[in-house]
């Protein structure tokens, strides 16, 4: 049977009609999936540099962005995108025999290189073990996160799967939060959001209505989140954040 956390109201000094946590959201990549290890192990692998990784995901942004919105089948999308890269980040014109090559040998390298964060089987196992609902909202393209979510071993985790290639729309739009939602059952105060990225993660959870939380793994980068936004920097720290500091009860013991 599922159960709930009791969080203390967000206005301050309020402890009347405490709302009640009965879903927990997760992101995959980057919070449960160390992705971007592997994908920047696989782009090296590529293009024997390893200086271009912000613009590889520049331009990976906007072919997944046409992807989402249904212009672009998933396999095109990659294949469109390594295309893009190659002419405009290294002025080299391939044609399309040949990036599909590449591309296939760029894709095969990074699935066999996915890992799983040392404390995601830990966090879920312990979400599960309260009784929570649990989904997966992720602003992927298409068919290749569920094979990631699988092969990871974390499909028995989750109630739901909530992939922007599937739906549509993207983080930080309202409307993924909200889907996951109407697939858990709940309501938007009823859930909690927690992974990587502050702006389309955290703040866009709070801005559909969900309690929100930024995992920050980069001890070096420092930014004062912004209201109703909590941080850990870890998934060992999630138990402990929704015992203390939304319900208000003592501790799981370790």
């Amino acid at each position: 049977m599922a159960s709930a956390l009791t969080l203390r109201s967000d206005l301050p000094g309020s402890v009347a009609n405490p709302p009640e946590i009965k879903a927990v959201c997760l992101d995959v990549d980057d919070t449960l999936v160390d992705f971007t290890r592997s994908a920047r192990a696989a782009l090296f692998a590529l293009i024997g540099r390893d200086d271009m990784w912000p613009a590889w995901q520049r331009v990976t942004d906007e072919f997944v962005a046409r992807a989402v919105a249904g212009e672009l089948d998933p396999q095109t999308m990659r294949e469109h995108r390594t295309k893009a890269f190659f002419a405009e980040q290294l002025g080299i014109q391939l044609d399309d025999g040949t990036v599909a090559v590449l591309e296939a040998r760029r894709l095969a390298q990074m699935c066999h290189s996915w890992r799983l964060f040392p404390d995601a089987l830990r966090c879920l196992d312990w979400l599960r073990a309260a009784g929570l609902k649990v989904a997966a909202v992720t602003n992927a393209s298409g068919p290749q996160q569920h094979t990631k979510i699988a092969a990871m071993g974390l499909t028995r985790y989750f109630d739901v799967v909530v992939i922007a290639g599937e739906v549509g729309v993207a983080k930080p739009d309202p409307r993924i939060f909200h889907a996951a939602c109407q697939r858990l059952q709940v309501q938007p105060h009823q859930a909690v959001h927690i992974g990587d990225r502050l702006d389309l993660d955290a703040v866009g959870a709070r801005d559909a209505g969900l309690h929100a939380i930024w995992l920050n793994r980069d001890p070096a980068f420092h930014v004062a989140p912004p209201a109703r936004v909590h941080t850990i920097t870890d998934l060992d720290d999630l138990p402990e954040l929704l015992v203390w500091e939304y319900a208000g009860v003592p501790a799981p013991r370790r």
